[in-house]
């Protein structure tokens, strides 16, 4: 009975971390985004990602891919931390295994967060994006995993990239602390 209540506590636990706070700094943002989890969509992304922002692992990552009127991306632990080569930003992911898609009926509207991936829809690992528009082209392509409650004004303002790709050039709006919140 007692690893019963223990193994229930861990999954009600996990249950609860049902947000994300990011503080964001730079040239264009400057203030606290929150988000809420979508742990019923896409419950192993949603661990993951908390995962990683427990471990402190997302603080100091750029936004390195901003296309106005589309998204701004960010979560590149591996490649996309200030100071690096930000050439590479975008290229990489964390230590953590790849996850397999955990695609939803949840549509890509002003606000929603997803899961960034590379052409094979089961290699999402620790990038996210925010949308600024509607982007319902992405509906059942991509893993949901949230969606903004405060701060839409702050993500409104992270400076943007240029070009097709939307690669930002010079110094990149970057995520200073993200932490977990109940």
């Amino acid at each position: 009975m007692l690893k019963l209540a223990a193994a229930l506590s861990l999954v009600a636990g996990s249950a609860f971390a049902s947000g994300l706070e990011i503080q964001i700094e730079g040239e264009g943002a400057n203030g606290t985004v929150k988000i809420d989890l979508y742990e019923d969509v896409a419950p192993k992304h949603v661990e993951q990602i908390t995962a990683l922002a427990a471990e402190g692992q997302y603080d100091g990552v750029v936004f390195h891919r901003v296309i106005e009127g589309f998204m701004a991306q960010t979560g590149d632990v591996q490649y996309g931390k200030m100071g690096a080569d930000m050439r590479m930003a975008g290229m990489g992911g964390s230590e953590r295994a790849d996850l397999p898609a955990e695609f939803s009926d949840v549509p890509y509207d002003r606000g929603v967060v997803g899961m960034a991936r590379s052409q094979n829809p089961n290699s999402a690992n620790s990038q996210f994006f925010i949308m600024f528009a509607p982007g319902h082209f992405l509906n059942g392509q991509y893993t949901v995993v949230g969606k903004v409650t405060e701060g839409m004004d702050v993500v409104d303002a992270i400076k943007r990239g240029t070009g097709q790709n939307g690669s930002v050039v010079g110094q990149p709006d970057v995520m200073t602390k993200v932490t977990v919140t109940d």
